[in-house]
């Protein structure tokens, strides 16, 4: 009998790979004839383009294209609302914005066209407040607002205004609920735009290929989403366009969508059909790419003097920079979600995507929930210190338990999952109950904090994905699918999957690394934490296909019913006959009698899933069914802080989710240490600034800071909390994303039980610190 692989601790399958340096990227990639691109960015953060002068880098010998905004004017980018240009056309909104395009022979030669290339700006005055961005005397980012496309139905932009998307939920009396409390306690919290910082940055490379056909190589997590944006944008037909994306090094979001393939198409097409690739710099990367969304959140929240929270009304100011094209459905997404896992009768929320002329905001790991939960479990805070009562037992008391119904309308269920168990795992692993430890110095000071969480996937109500599955010649099979693994181990998961279904070693699964739209099955994108559940259920769907061949061919030379036939250990039996069997390798290219005869041909499954019972969303209430599965999670930090200088350690942090169940538990614990160390980041050290004209002050690693192993605390519990879902494969659900959301209130909550001090603002820096406490 097959040792059970679901749960185990199976071994990375592309560690090695990445270890020893096989792994391709596309960074890696050389094709004949190939050209560099550069990019010339933008001097100022709003401004008319008076005029361009390309002709000295035309004639610069080893260019082979220039292109400006005038060029590509006719091309836009998007996917929900489609206001993005190639390059920038008679304005610039951001520092850093691309105007102008070269492909040369090398990346010296480019860089040099750049320097001849002249521009005369007529400044303007820069959008950079978001509270301003909404006031009717604010400057217009995109004064042609009202013309974009968009999802109709689904996003809500106000043209002639900043708005560009306005995401509403009503619940209940609002009136009838503050008048019912004891308490009405109001706050305002803020945290700024944060970088991705992947270890990869942005790679593509395009060749523009004879009868309008072209090919993409790049970094993306999304080889369809690339084909499909590419198509629309460009108005080419999807069968002319061929995505490959090999190995991926990190996206977090910021990958997702479609970011330079089409300005290296149109690059390659000016040059004659030469392949061009272009790299970003990592300064690039700072200034020039997407990055997560800054927000403002203002929460009004009425409470009964036993710590029932009755009513709560807030407003998401969402920055979604200089444009909204993904910043719509974060503002969405995340908004749905926007009072915490918490049960509450009576809500009134808008959440609204707001033009700056800030760098523009795109998906970000946890994809809007980090944003809100920063608020929403600080303002938990707030009311638990304003009723004296424990933050524990007030954030019990409030959970969403099997029967409760989200902002939204859903009704959750016992195999919804358990925030409370979360709660409780984290409380008991920090020893809530019982007093804090003694400071380790008389001038230190130690506080406790807590932060609960629950993201669902922020996608479509009609997402789907394939997969296929073939046999080699050895009896081993191939897995081919859309869905990329940048990191995150799902890869390895579905091995374990097919090995568990097809009865066989997991080192006999071979997953196809490398992702083509030619040859994959479709999926939609890989983001949203929906990849295990999604292309999990596709792949046994394809499983149970392969099986039922299997099984057909099997019966001939058996001799006996399907119904009978039994597939264990490579080996195909009839269920009382165990010693007389077929091995795989004898039927997956076709069995063969005795006597030369052949039957069943090559075996090959074919698996699809798509997203179950969702539905969009009432445009004046919210109300409706946008959750394929809720992951709950909860963290406890313990932090010693200098009282002299600010200067602050995590000595103690547990984090616990409800994922359902673990397919491989080590790459489960991997996950949450990442996503606690990414988190920590958001909380201490990451953050945009800008200078009073919209100029990025924080575009090196000289200043903007992220975490290295020094700053991991020392005692971390990852815990697993399994309340299986009903319909997630082997009842698993997604926690990619969930293990950095809620860490920056955790600690700012564990700040304040230490110090007193409130801090509403991100990042928890030492400075800001010391600043709460003199002004305290």
């Amino acid at each position: 009998m097959a040792e059970d692989i679901i749960g185990k601790s199976v071994e990375r399958i592309d560690a090695l790979a990445k270890v020893t340096g096989d792994a391709q990227y596309v960074h890696d990639l050389e094709l004949q004839g190939m050209l560099h691109a550069k990019i010339l960015k933008s001097p100022h953060a709003f401004a008319d383009i008076v005029s361009i002068d390309t002709s000295k880098a035309e004639k610069l010998p080893g260019v082979w294209a220039v292109l400006t905004g005038e060029d590509v004017k006719q091309y836009k980018i998007g996917l929900y609302l489609v206001d993005k240009t190639i390059l920038a056309v008679d304005k610039v909104r951001y520092h850093g914005e691309p105007v102008v395009a070269v492909a040369a022979e090398t990346e010296e030669i480019a860089q040099h066209a750049l320097e001849l290339i002249e521009i005369e700006y007529n400044e303007l005055e820069p959008v950079l407040d978001v509270k301003k961005a909404t006031e009717k005397d604010s400057p217009i980012v995109h004064e042609d607002l009202g013309e974009y496309e968009h999802m109709e139905g689904v996003f809500f932009p106000e043209p002639g205004t900043n708005i560009a998307n306005h995401f509403k939920i009503r619940k209940g009396d609002i009136d009838d609920g503050f008048a019912e409390a004891d308490h009405i306690i109001e706050n305002e919290f803020y945290l700024p735009q944060v970088n991705h910082v992947a270890m990869e940055t942005h790679t593509s490379i395009a060749r523009w290929k004879k009868g309008r056909k072209v090919k993409i190589w790049s970094s993306a997590q999304s080889p369809f989403a690339v084909r499909d944006l590419l198509g629309k944008g460009l108005g080419l037909p999807h069968e002319s366009i061929e995505v490959v994306v090999p190995y991926v090094g990190g996206g977090f979001g910021g990958k997702a969508g479609i970011h330079f393939e089409p300005l290296v198409t149109l690059l390659s097409r000016a040059a004659g059909g030469r392949p061009v690739k272009f790299v970003a710099s990592r300064e690039e990367e700072f200034n020039s790419v997407p990055v997560r969304q800054a927000l403002l959140s203002r929460f009004k929240t009425g409470v009964n003097e036993d710590g029932n929270i009755v009513a709560q009304e807030i407003e998401f100011l969402w920055d979604s920079g200089a444009n909204a094209d993904y910043g719509v459905n974060v503002t969405k997404a995340a908004g749905a979600a926007g009072c915490g896992p918490y049960e509450i009768d009576n809500v009134k929320l808008d959440s609204l995507t707001v033009y700056t002329n800030k760098l523009y905001g795109t998906a970000y790991r946890g994809f809007g929930h980090l944003e809100v939960l920063w608020a929403t479990e600080r303002q938990m805070e707030h009311v638990a210190k304003k009723l004296g009562m424990d933050p524990y037992e007030l954030r019990k008391k409030n959970i969403l338990r099997p029967g409760s119904r989200t902002i939204t309308g859903e009704k959750l269920y016992e195999h919804s999952g358990s925030v409370g168990k979360c709660l409780d795992e984290v409380a008991k692993a920090l020893n809530w109950d019982q007093k804090k430890e003694e400071p380790s110095a008389p001038h230190k000071a130690r506080g406790r904090g807590l932060a609960l969480l629950h993201k669902a996937p922020a996608m479509p109500t009609d997402v789907g994905a394939g997969a296929l599955l073939k046999f080699n010649e050895n009896g081993s099979v191939n897995l081919t699918l859309s869905l990329v693994d940048y990191g995150q181990g799902t890869y390895t998961a579905l091995a374990q999957i097919v090995a568990d279904q097809l009865s066989m070693p997991v080192d006999r699964v071979n997953v196809v690394w490398e992702n083509n739209t030619e040859t994959e099955p479709y999926d939609w994108q890989t983001v949203a934490s929906k990849g295990l559940f999604i292309s999990g259920n596709a792949v046994i769907d394809a499983c149970k296909d392969l099986k039922k061949q299997m099984k057909e061919v099997a019966a001939g030379p058996l001799r006996a019913s399907v119904d009978h036939i039994v597939l264990e250990d490579e080996k195909i039996y009839v269920n009382h006959h165990p010693d007389h069997y077929i091995e795989y390798k004898d039927i997956g290219m076709g069995y063969t009698y005795p006597n030369g005869n052949g039957i069943g041909g090559p075996l090959m499954g074919r698996g699809r899933y798509i997203a179950q019972g969702l539905t969009n969303m009432d445009k004046e209430t919210g109300q409706g069914l946008p959750a394929l599965d809720w992951t709950f999670g909860a963290h406890a930090v313990e932090v010693e802080i200098d009282k002299e200088t600010g200067e602050y350690e995590v000595v103690k942090m547990a984090s616990a989710f409800d994922l359902g169940r673990a397919i491989n538990k080590q790459n489960v614990i991997g996950q949450i240490q990442g996503g606690m160390v990414q988190g920590f980041g958001s909380a201490v050290m990451e953050g945009y600034q800008f200078d009073g004209e919209g100029h990025i002050r924080t575009n090196t690693f000289t200043d903007y800071k992220i975490p290295t192993t020094m700053d991991i605390p020392k005692d971390f519990t990852p815990i697993i909390v399994e309340t299986p879902q009903v319909d997630g494969p082997y009842g698993a659900r997604g926690v990619a994303e969930h293990p950095m959301i809620s860490v920056p209130p955790a600690i700012a909550n564990a700040i304040q039980d230490a110090l007193g001090i409130t801090i509403d603002e991100l990042p928890l820096t030492p400075e800001n610190i010391i600043e709460h406490l003199e002004n305290k």
